[in-house]
This record gives structure tokens, C-alpha cells and sequence, in this order.
């Protein structure tokens, strides 16, 4: 073996050696890094677990809000629905009274016209037999 090879041996000899020496660097830096980032997300976690907890005590509350409102609209629903057929029962009533007093006034107007009637018949009537008696008393003589 000559010199030069000798040379070219070592040189390729310290190449793996910085080869080996950095991955070996690597692997350590990966090895923290790895354990950092677990410790980050256990951190991450621990800060958002309580969030979740109250991100799931809003939603029951929004759910039970709901399931609330939903009643009172149905309650309020039934409230007008109620309300509505009374005022149109009352109408009903209403305009049921004032057709039947409508009625018994117009038989109260026309049994005054009838008497009215009645006693201009009787003035007139009366009038005609004194025009006659008058008339035949003229031709009486």
C-alpha cells in the first residue's frame, strides 16, 4: 500500500467519523426536540381541557335555552290560538245579540207603524163619515 492511500484511508476514516458524530448529533437534537414537543402538548392539553369543559357546559346551557324557549313558543302558541277562538266566540256572540236586537227593534218599529196606521185609518175614517153625514144632511132638507 502506498503512501497516498494510506492518506485517502484516514481521510475516508474521519469522514465517517464526522458522518457518524452528526447523526449522532441529530438523533440527540430529535431525541429533545421529541421531548419538548410532548411536553408542549401535554401543556396544550392541561390548558384545554378546562376550556373544553366549559365549551361543553355552554352547549348544554345553549341546548337547555333552547329546549326553554321552545316551550314558552309553544306555550305562547296555544296562548293565541286560546285567545283567537274566544275573540271569534265573542264576535260570534256579539253579532248574534245585536242581529236578534236589530230584529225585535225592527218588529218594535213595525208594530208602531201598524198602530200608527191604525189611527190615521180611524182619523180618516172618521173624517169621511162627517164629510157623509154633512153631505147627507145637505140633501136631507
Amino acid at each position: 500500500m502506498s503512501a497516498w492511500s494510506e492518506v485517502f484511508l484516514g481521510v475516508i476514516a474521519a469522514a465517517t467519523l464526522s458522518i457518524a458524530i452528526a447523526q449522532l448529533g441529530i438523533f440527540v437534537a430529535a431525541g429533545l426536540l421529541a421531548r419538548r414537543m410532548t411536553r408542549l402538548v401535554d401543556r396544550v392539553e392541561q390548558e384545554l381541557k378546562p376550556l373544553f369543559g366549559h365549551l361543553d357546559a355552554i352547549g348544554r346551557d345553549a341546548a337547555r335555552a333552547t329546549a326553554l324557549a321552545t316551550a314558552q313558543m309553544e306555550r305562547a302558541d296555544k296562548l293565541l290560538a286560546s285567545l283567537a277562538s274566544r275573540v271569534e266566540q265573542t264576535a260570534s256572540t256579539v253579532q248574534s245579540s245585536i242581529g236578534a236586537t236589530a230584529r225585535s227593534g225592527s218588529a218594535v218599529l213595525s208594530a208602531f207603524r201598524a198602530a200608527f196606521e191604525v189611527v190615521r185609518a180611524m182619523r180618516q175614517s172618521s173624517r169621511r163619515r162627517q164629510g157623509r153625514a154633512e153631505d147627507e144632511d145637505a140633501l136631507f132638507i
